[in-house]
């Protein structure tokens, strides 16, 4: 049986740069992955099939599952004809704008490839990937990367900024087909963020970090879900720290370089709330893989 961890992400930048002609919108934003993570078994299988459990009643099992679809897709690049049974730890609250569902599928890509010695490298399984969804490439690969196109186009950088994430994710169910679709014009940008972003990480400008990060889905999505405004405008009167949206949300997060106030603030905010968490910014799988 073979372990794999599936880290969840945070959109540190995302600007869209208009719509494409493929119905898609241009992104270009900046990713960081945090230690709050699902957890995939995988055990082969001598019938060949690919099954699957999820100790979540809210994660599909079958074919609507990225999980299984990347195993559909890892054994029709390479050929592999073993079976799969992947069980999966859920930890990622679903449809939170974490990349839960990518970062597993794209586990399972790492999975197989080193379950059947098919020597994919990490930017192969990426390219694999994104025949999945927009989000696998880059959980591939995790860590601090900008993330171009539709999302597929990855650049990775090797810095792990002692930063510390407070998310919170409010019972609410997001559209991202909805917010997409709210975007106007005045939404787009042709100066996106990321490289300011990524300099000031690398810089370790780390209570600038803060004043950088920007969300272009935001405004559609506190104007379709008020609820979610209101619930911005109260963890910001407790954090006294900027509050930030992840992905078309609804997890809020509020960054600070400093643990025991991420804890301070955590003790805080369950008091309004369940599904708090204490997160720290985590390095790649290849960084990982180097250290072990």
């Amino acid at each position: 049986m073979l372990f794999q961890r599936a880290y969840a992400k945070i959109n540190l930048t995302l600007d869209v740069l208009g719509r494409r002609g493929d119905g898609y919108h241009e992104v270009d934003m900046v990713m960081q992955t945090v230690d709050l993570s699902d957890v995939l078994w995988l055990e082969p299988r001598d019938d060949g099939e690919i099954t699957m459990d999820s100790t979540s009643s809210s994660v599909p099992v079958d074919e609507r599952n990225l999980c299984v679809q990347a195993a559909h897709a890892f054994r029709r690049r390479t050929g592999f004809r073993g079976g799969v049974h992947i069980q999966l730890d859920k930890h990622i609250p679903v449809a939170a704008g974490l990349a839960g569902g990518s970062s597993d599928a794209a586990a399972v890509l790492r999975g197989l490839n080193q379950m059947s010695g098919a020597g994919l490298t990490l930017d192969e399984l990426a390219e694999l990937g994104a025949e999945i969804g927009s989000d696998v490439p880059y959980c591939v690969y995790g860590g601090l990367a900008i993330a171009r196109g539709r999302g597929e186009r990855v650049t990775r950088y090797p810095h792990v900024p002692a930063m510390y994430a407070v998310l919170l994710h409010p019972r609410i169910f997001v559209s991202t087909a909805d917010v997409y679709k709210g975007l106007s014009p005045s939404d787009f940008t042709d100066a996106p963020r990321s490289e300011t972003m990524v300099q000031a990480l690398a810089e370790g400008q780390l209570e600038r970090v803060a004043e950088i990060v920007h969300n272009a889905l935001e405004r559609v999505t506190m104007s379709l879900y008020p609820e979610l405004k209101a619930l911005k405008e109260r963890v910001a009167s407790i954090a006294q720290r900027p509050v930030h949206m992840s992905g078309s949300g609804p997890t809020l997060y509020v960054l600070t370089p400093v643990q025991t106030h991420a804890q301070r603030l955590y003790n805080a905010l369950r008091g309004i709330m369940k599904d708090v968490y204490v997160c720290r910014f985590v390095g790649g799988y290849a960084e990982a893989h180097a250290r072990s």
